[in-house]
């Protein structure tokens, strides 16, 4: 289907794995990212994993050394975290770190872990009817009145809401199936798509559609809706092999490519290897060269 209006910029991210072994190198990654103008730091969250910190609290840790690179969670899993407080505690950082966080989300990807950790056990059709209530009470709870919302997977009887965030934060939605793909046009503010190893280019732009049709069925327009990708890969010499492998110019036009034909208007990037420096090329040769080709196309 066709879509009108305009679209949001471009922007351009990097994933940290948050290793509880790599503490240092995590943040010093983070402050590369940060100081190379990059527009945010993306971070996964599996709490059942032993060696894995929790994600919020090592963002917490990284906006605290950081000066203007936004984060969020790729993606927060709402089995384990409560939404009306998954809510405050986006609200508090986002206060505290001078409007620098956006929250990515999802219905949980790992059942057995969830439920070993203590998490619900839930069928596909009721994780999206879970996700539904959450980001029902996601969005409450980041205004102003007192709201109830008794759901069959949350219930929230009576929450006055505050302190409210200091701007409008993103609430992004990670999902490739049909139901939860219609959702994100009805309700979310961006989808945040799978890896580019599991969820193809080939493969975009029907999942595109659904939330198009979605996003037009409830009134919204759908252009306003964040198109998020992860990306893992490598920039150098080498081509082929997992994910987008290739020199700085193929990169460039791909990411672009990937921009006007697939509509992704924001890039997070994954690198298999040597992550300070596929950081570096990555900000400092392959974004421009992508915002130069989008500015001349």
């Amino acid at each position: 289907m066709a879509v009108n209006g305009s679209r949001p910029p471009v922007l351009f991210g990097v994933s940290v794995t948050p290793d509880a072994a790599a503490i240092d190198e995590i943040t010093n990654l983070t402050r590369i990212a940060d100081a190379a103008g990059l527009d945010l730091v993306a971070i996964q969250d599996h709490p059942y994993q032993p060696g894995f910190l929790d994600t919020w609290t090592l963002i917490t840790h990284l906006a605290a050394r950081t000066e203007r690179i936004r984060f969020f969670p790729d993606v927060a899993d709402l089995a384990l975290r409560p939404p009306a407080m998954l809510a405050k505690a986006a609200a508090s950082l986002d206060l505290l770190s001078g409007g620098r966080i956006e929250l990515g989300v999802g219905a949980g990807a790992f059942a057995d872990a969830i439920a070993g950790m203590g998490g619900p056990s839930r069928t596909p059709a009721g994780n999206v009817e879970a996700t539904q209530e959450a980001l029902q009470i996601i969005k409450a709870a980041w205004g102003a009145r007192p709201f109830a919302i008794l759901g069959d997977h949350h219930r929230i009887r009576g929450y006055q809401p505050g302190p409210p965030p200091s701007r409008e934060i993103g609430l992004w939605v990670g999902a490739q199936k049909p139901r939860m793909l219609r959702l994100i046009g009805h309700l979310a503010d961006g989808w945040v798509c799978p890896l580019n190893i599991y969820i193809s280019p080939d493969e975009v732009p029907p999942l595109q559609e659904v939330i198009d049709e979605a996003a037009s069925d409830a009134g919204r327009d759908p252009n306003r809706i964040r198109r998020i990708y992860n990306v893992l890969g490598g920039i150098g010499p080498e081509t082929g092999g997992q994910g987008l492998n290739g020199p700085v110019e193929m990169w460039a036009e791909t990411l672009a490519d990937w921009a006007t034909r697939l509509r992704f208007d924001t890039f997070v990037f994954w690198p298999t290897d040597a992550p300070a420096t596929q950081f570096r090329l990555f900000a400092e040769e392959v974004v421009p060269r992508v915002r130069a080709l989008l500015d001349a196309g």
